[in-house]
This record gives C-alpha cells, sequence and structure tokens, in this order.
C-alpha cells in the first residue's frame, strides 16, 4: 500500500492500475468508480484505520477491453506496473508507473475506433483570439491554427471533435467550452508562446520555427507547446513519429460553423445516429486508413480550385481506365499501415502488426504498376510518394513468419531461416520430444517396467514416472523428484542434464527472438518518414477510387469549378434521401448568378423544400472535397461559406429557448455571410408571433438580397414574402426570384410533387398534412371551420382577422396590410412645399386623427 499511495499521489485525478501478479488492482475511490463504469466486483482487502480497504481488479490478459470503455467516457488511466523480473526480485517487487492513457493520447489498436481520427488539442488565448495545436498520436499528424474570434473557435472545435482538450487554468472561457466534454484544466504557464518555442526547438532539435510558419505565431506557438508537453508527460518515451507541424490556413477551406455542419448531417445526425449520412452514402473505401482521410476531406471542404480539379481529373481517369476496381481490389489486403508505423515508432506494436505491413509493402509493385499508365497529374504524384520499398519488404518477408503469434513471449514470430544462432537453440526445443520417447524405450527395457513412463510438468520439470506398485524396482540411480498418492517420481543424472540444456534453449530462444524483433524495429525506425508518406498516399488513392466506385454505382458525374459567379445545377439529387427511399428520386434544377442570387421558395410542408435546399448544400460541399456529384451538370463558382438555419430546437443547458436558438443562427450568418457564400435558411420567424415572425423574415431576406448579397434559398410559409421579387433594388432588379414545391389532393390523400417550379405557391396545405399525421377527424374539422372564418375576415386587412375581438390576443399591425385610406388620401393632399411650420403641425395632427 505505500507503493500504490507514492504512484497515486502523482495521479490524484487519474484511476490507478496497479499491477498485482495477473491483475490490474484499483483501491479505495478508484475501485468505487470503477466497479461502477466497468460493472465489475467490488471486494475488499486488508484494512486502514480499522475500516477495510475497498478493491477492485481486472485481469492483465484482458485489460484492454476494460481500459477502451473507461477511455470511451473520458476517463484517463495511470499504469502501474512491475518493474523487472519477479522471480527474481528479493522482497517486494518494484512498482512504478510506466504510462498514462489519456481520451486523447491512445495509440492502442483495441482502444481506437479505426475510421476516425482521435484528437488531442491544446488551447492559448490572447487579447488577439485563440491558438490551437491538434495531435493526431496514432496517425502521427500535428498540425496548428490561429483564430480570432469565439465563433471561429466553436466552428474549429466542431469540425475536430477533439477526444480531449487542454486549456489553461483560467476564468472567463466561452459558454460552448465550458459545457465541452473532455476538457483538462493545465497550469496557465504551459502555454506561453515563448516556453512552447523553446520546447519546439529543443523537440525537433532546429534553430528555429520559419520551417513550420510558425516563427510569427505567437498563439500556435504557445499551444503547440502545451500540447507537445502533456504528450511527453503521458507517454513516458520518445515521439519519434512526429516529425513536423503543419499550420493550417483558414483561407483554403471552404468555412462552416457548428450549426451548419449539425444542420447538413454530414456524419453525424440531429438525433445522434451516424446511419443515413452523406459520410454513410460516401464512404465505400476499403481501408481504415482511408476511411479517416475522406472524414477529414469532409470536414474541411477545399476553396483551391487546382487541388480540386486534380482530384475530379484522377477520379475521372479511374473511372474511364477502370481501374479502380482493380486499386480496390488490391487495397482489401492493405490493413492500417498508418497506425501500425505509429506503434513501431513508439516500439509498442505487436507481432502481427509486422505481418500486415510486409504484406502491404508486398502490394506496392501491382498498385504502382496499374498507375504507371494512367495519365493523371495527381495519381502520377501519388505513385511517387508511394516510393520504393523492396528492401524493406524483403527484410520482413525473411525476417517474421508467416502467420505470427498474438504474442512475442509466445514465441515463433521470426521466422526459420532468419537467424542460424536462433534456428539451432529452436531445434534444441523441437528436439526435445524425440528425445524423451527414446529415453522412455530405453529405461522401460533396462527396468523392465512396462508401465514407467517419462513426462514434463512446469513446476518440476523433467520426471521419471512409476507405478506405487511397481516403485521398488526402480534402478538405484534413480533419485526420487516428487511422490504422488498412486505413483513416485524420480530424475536421472542424464535427464537432469538434457532439461537444464533443453529449458535453457527455450530461454536463450525467447530472448534471442525479442533481441531481433528490437533490431527489426529499429530498421523500420529508419525508414519511418517515406514510409508514412507512402501510408498517406496509400489513404488518398483508396479515397480517390471509392470516389470512382460511387460515381458509376450512383450515376454522378463531374462538377466544374469555374471562375464566374454562378451556382447552376441540373437535375440535382439529394445523396442520402435518394439511398435510403425506395422509389425514385425527383431531379431539381437550381440557377443562381449576379441578377439572381435569391430564391424564396413557397410550398406545403413535406413538398421537399427543406431536401430542396440541402442537396444543393450538398453537392456543393461534395465538388470541394473532389467527388462527383449527384447531378446530371454542376456548374459552381467561387464559394468561400455554407451557412445554414434549418430545424428547430432549443438548448436548455444554455438556457436558450427555440426562437432565441433560431436567432442566434440568423444573426451569425447576417455577420458573417459574402457575396461568394451558399445560405440556407428554412422558416424563419416561426418561433415567435405572426406579425414579429413576418416583420423578421422580411428583414432577414432584404438583408441578405441587398447587404450580403449571397447566394440564399430562403423558404418560407410567409406567402407575403413572394412579393419581394416584384419590387426594384436602387433601380434594377431586385436579385429575387420565386419558386415553389407543388402538391395536389386526390380524394381524402395529399400527393407530393416534389418539383421545383417557378413562381410562388398557391397555398400551403397545412391542414391536409396534419391529417395525414394523424390528427383526429374532428379537429381538422375544427381547424378548417377556423380558417374559413379567418380567411373571411381577413378580406379587408390582416390585422382584422387578428383583432382583440377575434382572437383575444393584443392588437398587432401586419406588415402589408393597407394603410388607413382617409389617412393615405389626406397625405396625398398634402404639399409640404406649400405649407408653414403651423400649418405643417395641424396638418400632423389631422392625419393622426384620421389614422
Amino acid at each position: 500500500m505505500k507503493q500504490f499511495f507514492a504512484a497515486k499521489s502523482e495521479y490524484p485525478d487519474l484511476l490507478l492500475f496497479f499491477r498485482m501478479g495477473d491483475f490490474y488492482e484499483l483501491f479505495y475511490d478508484d475501485a468505487r468508480k470503477a466497479a461502477r463504469l466497468l460493472d465489475i466486483t467490488l471486494t475488499q482487502r486488508g484494512s486502514s484505520g480499522g475500516a477495510p480497504i475497498p478493491m477492485a481488479g481486472v485481469p492483465v490478459h484482458a485489460f484492454e477491453g476494460y481500459l477502451a470503455r473507461l477511455v470511451a467516457v473520458g476517463e484517463s488511466v495511470a499504469i502501474c506496473e512491475q518493474i523487472g523480473d519477479p522471480a527474481l526480485a528479493k522482497g517486494l517487487v518494484e512498482r512504478k508507473v510506466v504510462r498514462v492513457v489519456t481520451p486523447g493520447t491512445v495509440t492502442d489498436e483495441a482502444l481506437l475506433d479505426e475510421r476516425r481520427d482521435t484528437l488531442l488539442m491544446a488551447l492559448s488565448r490572447s487579447k488577439a483570439g485563440y491558438g490551437l495545436a491538434w495531435a493526431d498520436l496514432a496517425g502521427g499528424r500535428f498540425l496548428v491554427n490561429e483564430v480570432d474570434t469565439d465563433d471561429a473557435l466553436e466552428a474549429e472545435l466542431a469540425r475536430l471533435e477533439p477526444a480531449e482538450l487542454l486549456v489553461p487554468d483560467e476564468e472567463n472561457w466561452p459558454e460552448f467550452l465550458r459545457h465541452r466534454n473532455g476538457v483538462r484544466r493545465r497550469a496557465p504557464w504551459l502555454f506561453d508562446a515563448d516556453s512552447g518555442r523553446r520546447h519546439l526547438l529543443n523537440f525537433f532539435k532546429l534553430h528555429d520555427l520559419s520551417g513550420f510558419g510558425i516563427d510569427d505565431k505567437p498563439r500556435a506557438t504557445g499551444a503547440a507547446g502545451a500540447l507537445l508537453g502533456y504528450v511527453e508527460e503521458t507517454q513516458k518515451q520518445r515521439l519519434p513519429h512526429l516529425t513536423s507541424i503543419s499550420m493550417e490556413n483558414a483561407g483554403e477551406a471552404i468555412a462552416m460553423n457548428a450549426a451548419t455542419r449539425r444542420h447538413l448531417e454530414l456524419d453525424t445526425r440531429v438525433d445522434g445516429d451516424t446511419r443515413n449520412t452523406l459520410l454513410g452514402v460516401l464512404d465505400s473505401t476499403v481501408s481504415p486508413m482511408g476511411g479517416r482521410l475522406l472524414r477529414r476531406w469532409l470536414h474541411r471542404p477545399l476553396r483551391l480550385r487546382n487541388v480540386l480539379q486534380q482530384r475530379h481529373h484522377a477520379v475521372a481517369t479511374l473511372i474511364d481506365r477502370g481501374t479502380d476496381s482493380d486499386l480496390r481490389d488490391s487495397f482489401r489486403a492493405l490493413g492500417d499501415i498508418e497506425r501500425i508505423l505509429t506503434r513501431m515508432a513508439l516500439r509498442s506494436a505487436r507481432p502481427r502488426d509486422f505481418s500486415t505491413l510486409r504484406d502491404g509493402l508486398g502490394l506496392l509493385p501491382a498498385i504502382t504498376a496499374q498507375l504507371d499508365t494512367l495519365d493523371s497529374p495527381r495519381l502520377q504524384q501519388l505513385r511517387a510518394e508511394l516510393g520504393s520499398h523492396d528492401e524493406s519488404a524483403q527484410l520482413l518477408a525473411s525476417a517474421i513468419a508467416e502467420q505470427p503469434p498474438l504474442k512475442l513471449s509466445d514465441g515463433g514470430v521470426i521466422a526459420e531461416g532468419y537467424d542460424a544462432e536462433l534456428d539451432e537453440l529452436r531445434r534444441l526445443s523441437t528436439h526435445a520430444d524425440q528425445f524423451l520417447i527414446d529415453l522412455e524405450a530405453r529405461e522401460r527395457q533396462a527396468s523392465g517396467i512396462a508401465t514407467l513412463k517419462v513426462g514434463y510438468n512446469r513446476v518440476h520439470g523433467y520426471y521419471i514416472e512409476i507405478s506405487k506398485g511397481q516403485s521398488d524396482k526402480a534402478p538405484v540411480h534413480y533419485t526420487r523428484r516428487q511422490t504422488l498418492t498412486n505413483a513416485e517420481r524420480y530424475i536421472t543424472e542424464e535427464l537432469k542434464n538434457f532439461e537444464d540444456k533443453v529449458l535453457s534453449a527455450r530461454e536463450r530462444s525467447l530472448s534471442r527472438e525479442k533481441l531481433l524483433y528490437e533490431g527489426l524495429l529499429d530498421i523500420v525506425a529508419e525508414h519511418l518518414e517515406p514510409l508514412k508518406r507512402c501510408a498517406g498516399a496509400l489513404s488518398e488513392l483508396d479515397v480517390l477510387a471509392a470516389f470512382a466506385e460511387r460515381a458509376q454505382a450512383l450515376d454522378w458525374s463531374q462538377p466544374e469549378l469555374q471562375e464566374d459567379a454562378c451556382l447552376r445545377i441540373e437535375r440535382g439529387r439529394h445523396p442520402v434521401v435518394e439511398a435510403v427511399r425506395d422509389t425514385p428520386f425527383e431531379p431539381n434544377d437550381l440557377d443562381l448568378h449576379p441578377d439572381r442570387r435569391m430564391l424564396v421558395i413557397t410550398g406545403p410542408n413535406m413538398g421537399g423544400k427543406s431536401t430542396y435546399m440541402r442537396q444543393n448544400a450538398l453537392i456543393v460541399l461534395l465538388a470541394h472535397i473532389g467527388s462527383f456529384v449527384p447531378a446530371s451538370r454542376a456548374v459552381i463558382g467561387p464559394i468561400d461559406r455554407i451557412l445554414t438555419r434549418i430545424g428547430a430546437g432549443d438548448d436548455l443547458a444554455k438556457g436558450q429557448s427555440t426562437f432565441m436558438v433560431e436567432m442566434a443562427e440568423t444573426s451569425y450568418i447576417l455577420h458573417h455571410a459574402t457575396a461568394h457564400s451558399l445560405v440556407l435558411m428554412d422558416e424563419i420567424g416561426r418561433g415567435t408571433s405572426t406579425y414579429d415572425g413576418l416583420a423578421l423574415a422580411d428583414a432577414v431576406a432584404r438583408h441578405l438580397a441587398y447587404q450580403n448579397h449571397c447566394y440564399t434559398l430562403f423558404a418560407t410559409h410567409y406567402f407575403e414574402l413572394t412579393a419581394l421579387a416584384d419590387e426594384s433594388h436602387e433601380g434594377g432588379a431586385s436579385g429575387i426570384a420565386n419558386v415553389h414545391l407543388d402538391a395536389v389532393e386526390h380524394g381524402d390523400t395529399l400527393v407530393f410533387m416534389h418539383a421545383v417550379k417557378d413562381g410562388p405557391a398557391n397555398r400551403s396545405f397545412g391542414l391536409q398534412v396534419a391529417a395525414l399525421a394523424g390528427l383526429p377527424k374532428s379537429t381538422v374539422a375544427q381547424a378548417r371551420r377556423r380558417l374559413a372564418e379567418l380567411e373571411q375576415r381577413g378580406g379587408e386587412t390582416q390585422s382584422a382577422a387578428m383583432a382583440p375581438q377575434a382572437l383575444d390576443a393584443p392588437q398587432q399591425f401586419g406588415l402589408f396590410a393597407a394603410p388607413n385610406s382617409a389617412a393615405l388620401d389626406a397625405l396625398q393632399a398634402i404639399d409640404p412645399d406649400e405649407l408653414t411650420p403651423k400649418q405643417a403641425l395641424e396638418a400632423l395632427y389631422r392625419v393622426k386623427s384620421l389614422i
């Protein structure tokens, strides 16, 4: 317990896995917590202060499964191991913490989601903004960035979704950060830019950071230094696979805030389900590392036209030459080389990591041969990045057994013929069985005891066994080794010498194998950088081949990216809706350009307005990751942001109502949308009263059209907004057009047409949709009667229908209600230039009295 308390004092906030023989034990509060989280038995052992000590444990051979469950719920664990060989220790075995496992620093295969990056992030801040540094330790990636605002920080956190976030232990962090899981507070001085710079220079053995492009980025430098210090502290070893830092440029990517990512359901639905998402439809990658790269691309669509056009050309080339299926067949035996290389660099690789790497490198000649004949700049660049690794492949082929065991301690990892000394030691062990058979036959003949047996057990070693009834016939040179109930066991000088030789050979064989294994790790470490480039190229080839497969399977076409402002989509389809529905999807067009920047979309609920808006945003996004798109043709001009306001929902944790959330998201869009942004607005103003909502919707639409000048799809049930298309703005057209989706009543049923047509809708079919939803017929009938009354009263003005006596509510005046005619006549009769000040005042009182 002294050892336990010493280790626990170093890691008071972590669960301590304390090695005791074949178990990792936990004590006191750690035991109580682990028993609850892992559903294991809470027991007691010994006592302290007269009270029994709570204890819980997990077996060493299966601890990774328990560790994975703890990491998944955000817990961190310190592993306290027995140091040295317990068989050689005198007294208590020494123990110390050899590793700390946290949600953001895991590299073990069993603890990771193979198709999702597990990121550790550090965050620094100053008056100018925030510095971000994040690392994928399992993949060997280390990146930094700087952002200026809270909104930009929230967007980056939504994009990267770090498993663990390091922040200075200070106050006044943004609300969205305080409620985030996985936040770990650290001493503020750890995030200092100067100390971070010194730490980075020392780690990378450099004189300056200009090669990384962060010499003039103090916030990013401070965050990177804090992250690196935390990783070194938890891993307790060198990190040779982190060889550089990449600086991300925000201007290279299409910006999407957290709300937009949530609304578009890129890889997770609003309800938390990960099925039926864009990633679910798009991801046909074969290898885990290809799947992770695709997810990164999906969350960071690029604006770099040359990069995107090279990807599109590569996909088209794979389709035209029919090479995508051959590449995908090769990738099926590839394995996760990226993470295997990390484990080898950290010296935690298992024998089958070597065999997987060997088999993967063995595929390279066939893959490069497939690429050699393809006329695509990007594919040829990737072919060059694959490199030639014949030496490494031959080494692993000769060194690693065809089917190595799971653990090095099982032996048999190194192939026969690789090392002469190991082969000789193995021969001694493998020939032992024949020697024992021969010895048993000789001893039976010499002693005349037909039932004599030669055997072995791990406790007593080799022995000659004679039954009790025959033991008096034992030769005099037999020495008794063990007495059993029905037999006696003996040892001879010959058998003792053989035992020493064989057991020594087995121990020496395992020792020699371990030495050779370590040597292989050293050799791989020498070639780590080119092997990492090879893994990166294989990942991208996997994604491009998946794009080609999806384009052919789903009938997608190559998008056209151009410099002129426009967004023209012909026969576009929603990729997810089309994939999940059994009936054919109704394709629709979109045509936006400088003189037509906003579409006011009207039509019934369930008519397809939200689907139409989302599908166009997803088509734009797919084009900007290098994929083909679900349309017969897509011509896309420059896009800098995709911003959405779709759906209804509150945020109880922040005390925000549905309407407040709606207004906050709308405010963000109005402040950030530019002339190159694509904006989706769905039912703005529905969270408040009719006239407040209508007034807000009208003002928001005008702001987007006349001040932001962005591409806007504006879905609404306020038919009054369709009048915006008829207005003129600054002597020219408003740039606003009306489109609608229609439905047809057929008896008691409602048939949705899902086709987008020019012009406004003439009705909303709200009651029909309510009936389809299953409202009682009496309720729908009552609603029809009330609607008829309201429509009749609304014949003169909309405000009359909403008068206090009609709805028993405070009086509100309709935004588009006709002004009082007498007051209007009086105003029109006034010539302000002919009035004296007194006459003007009298006229004002007269008009007011008429109102």
